[in-house]
């Protein structure tokens, strides 16, 4: 495709992940953003709300749609199911929703969603025109089994993961105050966070007797941006064969990598990678994985999945550097 060929809307642009929506299309090699929607903000420009984009758009947000290619729903969970129902999208206009509204498998009217995990469904995502992106904990945390279940290794998995302030939503809340997040660690959702019900979703689909072994305990950590999960697996596999399965599951994978050495947060942050590393202590083996929530957790993967459906470079927009100091 030509420079600019694409013609992107963002419905809900005004909050986190519709910002960094916004961050990507805008450097994207293949897009112009034909509008972004606020109910809230219409008539300010981007960069009264985003000023990071100051210097990179002139754009206002909009209360109306306009003419595109691909929409991304970037609104609260609920919420893209109502908005769908309630505006004409044509249907050849591709949909992105990142709410969790069609991730196990609901439709809206005649479209039907694609689970967006690249490393699961690319091939499914390229033939679809409507994608249900994947919550930031359920990526973290599948990229972390899915090559343990594809070779039916699952038994029960003790997960424990901390994110960033932002998974929280742009809202201001007790939880995301500074003054209470600062300096602070809380359990929240203990064994019933809803990303559980579309990670085993994906799970079954590879290992098909896998029930309710999975169970995970989430954090509120002290800092912005960012998941670290760390799940527990008995298992009979050395550390070498093990690291072997999950080398040989992303050997080719554009943005999922194993690493040989301990990996940290910091390395992912503002980039649409996951890290992995493994470790081994007796029969029990321990998966870390990383990743950005805003990026391979929900825009960056967004993004990832419409260069997909429009058969570009599955990079495209997303080569990104991440600040390790």
């Amino acid at each position: 495709m030509g420079s600019n060929s694409i013609k992107a809307g963002v419905v809900g642009g005004a909050g986190y992940t519709g910002g960094e929506t916004l961050r990507l299309l805008v450097n994207h090699p293949d897009v112009q953003i034909s509008f972004v929607q606020s109910r809230s903000q219409a008539g300010k420009s981007i960069t009264d709300i985003h000023r990071d984009l100051v210097g990179d758009t002139d754009l206002k947000f909009v209360d109306t749609l306009g003419d595109a290619d691909v929409v991304f729903l970037c609104l609260g969970h609920g919420e893209s199911k109502v908005f769908l129902e309630q505006n004409a999208i044509p249907e050849k206009t591709k949909v992105i929703d990142l709410s969790q509204d069609f991730r196990l498998g609901e439709k809206s009217g005649n479209r039907t969603f694609v689970y967006g995990l690249p490393e699961l469904y690319k091939e499914q995502i390229k033939k679809s025109n409507n994608v249900a992106n994947p919550g930031c904990f359920a990526t973290a945390i599948q990229l972390g089994l899915l090559p343990l279940a594809k070779r039916g290794l699952l038994t029960d998995v003790y997960t424990t993961g901390i994110t960033g302030s932002t998974g929280a939503g742009q809202k201001l809340q007790e939880t995301s105050h500074f003054s209470w997040r600062s300096n602070n660690i809380s359990a929240y959702k203990t064994l019933t966070h809803q990303h559980l019900k579309e990670i085993k979703q994906s799970l079954r689909s590879l290992q098909t007797g896998f029930g309710d072994m999975l169970h995970f305990v989430p954090w509120r950590g002290d800092f912005t941006r960012g998941i670290f999960v760390s799940s527990i697996i008995r298992t009979s596999l050395s550390l070498s064969e093990a690291n072997d399965v999950f080398k040989s599951f992303y050997h080719g994978a554009a943005f999922t990598h194993v690493s040989d050495s301990m990996i940290d947060l910091k390395q992912v942050v503002n980039t649409n990678k996951c890290l992995v590393y493994l470790e081994k202590e007796g029969d029990q083996l321990v998966v870390h994985t990383a990743i950005d929530n805003l990026v391979k957790g929900a825009s960056g993967q967004a993004v990832q999945n419409m260069n997909l459906m429009f058969g570009l470079d599955e990079t495209a927009g997303l080569k990104l550097k991440s600040i390790v100091y």
